[in-house]
């Protein structure tokens, strides 16, 4: 069934609340000025989808990608994450806009300080190596890392500052700490970076909940796929050539992801449609220590200040206007309606108009991406609340990923986005057709039904189809 049967002209005439959105052409990297000075902080893609993998019916993936555009060879310190930031994923099970659960990940990073004996026989001088590694690191022994970078899990229900707070243990030992895999410094410090990395998968317990949950945090190959350079450049590319005519220009970038499956009865509460984001907050008062230490060259205190907010993909970076994008970023979904005037009148479809000369929908206020965006799909996903979340119908059967259409509800598969995200999912060809018209009367969008693409491929055969399904990150050497 297409997304257009899926939504009735009358359904897209009801809606009268108009909140922010307009599909982009970009994923969430560096979307706003501040973030920009804060990339340990910023948040880059958010995944909801029901659990694809063999033997995991009834589970639901949910994946929120930090720190951009990471250069493999970025040593040596590479990306670890900010201790004093506080990271978060919130669900909304009962339609208000407002989180329900939230999973917080709090991180740890401790100096081994690994030191060697330098100078003549007997007049040695223990010495602090420079490197994060001292030697080869394996799944069995990590005893030559220098920085041990570790992590807490814990469940928030309710509000997520006053609610009531549990922390998700390890099944095997009961730990509540976790300890995380230093990115991939290179196939001669790591070997087999793989093998390394799935031992730091974990069963996990969380409260409340039954079944197997896991967990997974550490360096994934970034899951985005867009020719980024030329997008921004004009869109200095062809909308309507081949979806496999461009470069990706993260194909050479890794990214930190913070992968949990929980069973959909522990998200569920009135029905089985839930909505979901991530945030980044950071405390409100920072001091510079004049003579820093290792993990103290600032002390940090106050409340939390959200610094980012990720939901639906490519909202902020080219559809929130400059002056709001910090706003946007420390906004919460059930304040949307302060950014509505960003729906309104799209800009996007005007642009493309102009550089290409496809003619650009004629229908205002743009109904129909309140709808198929801010509202969720009728018979579908839809909830009572109007707002930006990525909204996610957990009874909606899986689609195996050798069957998975890369336009999701566009092209037949319901499994697929705007019902949730897989990583597999094409979201910037699905919201630029969306942008163009292709929910609207021809009438309204003469030019609505072309297959605009930025022609970047990307499906779900890119990806693993067990869990944590992010690839591999790319090794700083490959030799």
């Amino acid at each position: 069934m297409s997304i257009r049967r899926l939504i009735p002209v009358a359904a897209l005439g009801a809606t009268a609340l108009l909140l922010p959105f307009m599909p982009a052409l970009a994923s969430s990297h560096r979307e706003a000025p501040f973030i920009t000075e804060q990339p340990k902080v910023d948040g880059t893609d958010f995944y909801m989808f029901n659990s694809y993998e063999p033997g995991r019916a009834g589970y639901v993936t949910l994946v929120a990608n930090y720190v951009p555009l990471q250069a493999p060879y970025g040593g040596p310190n590479y990306f670890s994450l900010d201790p004093e930031a506080l990271y978060e994923i919130h669900v909304d099970n009962n339609g208000d806009a407002k989180e329900d659960i939230t999973f917080q990940f709090r991180f740890n990073n401790k100096l081994k300080d690994i030191a060697l004996k330098i100078g003549a026989p007997g007049q040695e001088k223990q010495v602090s190596v420079p490197l994060v590694n001292a030697g080869s690191i394996t799944a069995g022994n990590t005893g030559n890392l220098n920085i041990i970078e570790s992590y807490t899990v814990t469940m928030m229900r309710g509000d997520r500052r006053t609610g009531s707070a549990q922390a998700i243990t390890n099944s095997a030992t009961g730990a509540s700490t976790f300890a995380k895999p230093v990115d991939n410094i290179g196939n001669k410090s790591i070997p087999d970076y793989a093998r390394y990395a799935a031992s730091h998968i974990y069963n996990v317990d969380i409260p409340g909940c039954s079944g197997t949950s896991r967990v997974f945090v550490g360096q994934r190959k970034d899951s985005f796929a867009v020719n980024l350079g030329e997008i921004f450049d004009l869109v200095n590319t062809n909308p309507l050539g081949a979806v496999d005519g461009e470069k990706d220009d993260l194909a050479d970038a890794n990214v930190t992801s913070m992968i949990l499956e929980v069973p959909a009865a522990c998200l569920t509460a009135k029905g089985p449609v839930i909505g979901g984001w991530t945030t980044a907050s950071l405390r409100q008062a920072r001091l510079l220590n004049p003579r820093p230490g290792f993990g103290k060259p600032a002390i940090e205190g106050g409340a939390w200040a959200q610094v980012s907010r990720l939901g639906m993909p490519l909202v902020n970076e080219v559809v929130i206007g400059i002056k709001d994008k910090d706003k946007f970023n420390a906004s919460k979904p059930q304040d949307d309606g302060q950014f509505a005037d960003y729906v309104t009148h799209p800009t996007l479809p005007a642009l493309l108009e102009v550089l290409f000369g496809v003619r650009a929908p004629t229908k205002f206020p743009r109904v129909d991406l309140v709808t198929a965006f801010l509202t969720g799909i009728p018979g579908l996903n839809q909830t009572t609340a109007t707002a930006e979340m990525l909204r996610l119908n957990t009874g909606t059967p899986v689609t195996p990923a050798s069957h998975q259409s890369n336009l999701g509800v566009l092209g037949g598969d319901n499994a697929g986005f705007p019902n949730g995200r897989r990583p597999g999912d094409d979201v910037v060809d699905i919201e630029l057709r969306v942008a163009m018209g292709v929910l609207l009367p021809v009438t309204d969008a003469l030019d609505g039904q072309r297959p605009y693409t930025d022609g970047v491929l990307v499906n779900a055969g890119m990806f693993d189809n067990t869990f944590p399904y992010l690839k591999t990150p790319l090794p700083g050497s490959p030799n």
